[in-house]
């Protein structure tokens, strides 16, 4: 915990994409208020490209939203924009890697946004390099602008078409010229992709949370393996299946709904807040000889599951612990002493309430087991009778390689030891994590089978381990 708050020891999302096309409203602003929306998916970074048809303006910087955005968005005019949020693994905070992409080729100007990770890019990367492309950045997303730009193809479609054909692993991608919008979605469909209409244009976003920020309503989800091109207000997008070939069944990443997005959005067509009110009461269906006072979150994350473990336990949901929003992901190094409770600065208990209690504490998951520890800590302190740890997803053992920061594999807590011993490591007086059955009985509005669960169990659905081991990942900076 040294020197670093509690977010630290999550699951990290890395980046969120946004893009709007229409005549009739102001697209960069929409598009500051669709970042906004999905500022939980990034918050190291952030950019808008827009263009007027000739020319593509940029803004782009290192920080939140609201930061970089402060002077407003005046020069980013046009029909179409594209904004991207980004979360970035260790190292790769440096600009020249912030979203989106703009570059000039011979079919004109082209910006590209990615959330996702690319199993094979260091494989292509290190290919392109021997055939003289030069790179100006550690991110993978910049290999899908150079294999669009070489490609031989006649049309931008084609072109992209090429490029997805080309790549492996998890994408939703936003390309723009300065006259089409184009979204692509992996054919697992592992990251999220939907589409929205205005009444005067269309809107593509990680999240249908940021639909509602700028008026815009639902309409579907990006299919996997489907490409959509937007070049008209009114008239519906031009769909094609880009993909070759198709898996035999999906893989949307399980833990969108156990973590990353927010509870207010619809993915895949299995509400996020349902799905975790399902979670909390299978962990309360598994955990019924535990006899609580007050069931308690770590919010925000955990906060749906607890609400759902109380309505099916009937043990009343209590706010036993405050969360302080204004703390950034750094700080001011604390002393030696501070350090200590440095978790405090991020949450604090609420003594009036778990004083003398049986708390049942429901968080969504352990990666490395300190800020679990710190927590139980924290409420024994303030006179928590027990604690029963309830976790809302299964043991994280395997690390993630389509878009989430996880840690290598032997640092994930629950990959070397027993739940008893992280129960133990952790000092409360039970742990108990949702079983497999449970958290697949929780997706209730789509189709269990159909999602990828390799950080509990190594299925990865389209063997990355062992494209990784083509070529050195460490080549460049994975990208959200």
């Amino acid at each position: 915990m040294a020197g670093i708050d509690f977010q630290d020891d999550k699951m990290h999302e890395e980046c969120g994409v946004f893009g709007i096309y229409s005549h009739s409203d102001d697209v960069a602003l929409n598009t500051y208020w669709g970042l906004y929306a999905l500022q939980h998916r990034g918050q190291e970074s952030c950019g808008i490209v827009a263009t007027d048809g000739t020319h593509m303006e940029a803004k782009k910087g290192m920080g939140l939203v609201a930061d970089v955005f402060k002077g407003g968005v005046d020069g980013l005019e046009g029909h179409i924009a594209i904004g991207h949020v980004r979360y970035s693994t260790t190292g790769s905070s440096m600009a020249y890697n912030i979203q989106p992409l703009r570059v000039y080729f011979d079919g004109g100007n082209l910006a590209l946004a990615h959330n996702g990770n690319l199993t094979n890019a260091a494989e292509l990367r290190k290919r392109l390099a021997l055939e003289g492309t030069v790179f100006q950045t550690t991110v993978d997303t910049e290999v899908v602008v150079s294999l669009i730009a070489r490609s031989r193809k006649k049309t931008i479609e084609e072109r992209v078409a090429e490029a997805a054909n080309t790549i492996k692993g998890a994408f939703g991608i936003l390309v723009m010229t300065d006259n089409k919008l184009i979204a692509v979605r992996d054919q697992y469909g592992f990251r999220p992709l939907a589409i929205g209409k205005m009444d005067g244009g269309w809107v593509v976003a990680s999240e249908s949370c940021a639909f509602d920020l700028v008026g815009a309503e639902f309409v579907r989800d990006v299919e996997p393996g489907e490409m959509l091109v937007f070049e008209n207000d009114h008239d519906e997008p031009k769909s094609s299946r880009w993909a070759e070939s198709m898996p035999a069944k999906r893989a949307h990443c399980v833990f969108e709904y156990v973590y990353f997005a927010r509870t207010d959005s619809v993915i895949d067509k299995q509400s996020v807040y349902q799905a975790r009110i399902n979670m909390g009461r299978e962990l309360a269906k598994e955990t019924k000889d535990i006899k609580a006072d007050i069931v308690i979150s770590v919010p925000d994350s955990g906060t749906a599951a607890a609400v759902g473990y109380s309505l099916e336990s009937g043990v009343p949901f209590m706010e036993g612990l405050t969360k302080n929003r204004y703390v950034g992901r750094t700080f001011i190094q604390p002393t030696q002493k501070q350090r200590l409770n440095a978790v405090r600065l991020k949450l604090n208990p609420v003594e009036s309430v778990i004083k003398g209690k049986s708390v049942v504490v429901v968080d969504d998951s352990i990666v490395r087991g300190t800020t679990s520890g710190k927590i139980v800590k924290l409420l024994k302190d303030a006179g928590a009778r027990e604690v029963h740890m309830c976790i809302s997803s299964p043991p994280v053992t395997d690390p993630c390689y389509y878009g989430i920061d996880t840690s290598v594999r032997k640092e994930l807590i629950a990959s070397t030891h027993t739940e008893e011993e992280i129960r133990q490591y952790i000092g409360a007086d039970s742990l108990h994590y949702i079983s497999m059955e449970g958290l697949k009985r929780s997706l209730d509005a789509m189709n269990p089978e159909g999602m990828c669960y390799a950080c509990f169990n190594a299925d990865y659905p389209d063997n990355a381990e062992e494209t990784l081991r083509q070529g050195s990942k460490y080549i460049f900076e994975n990208e959200g």
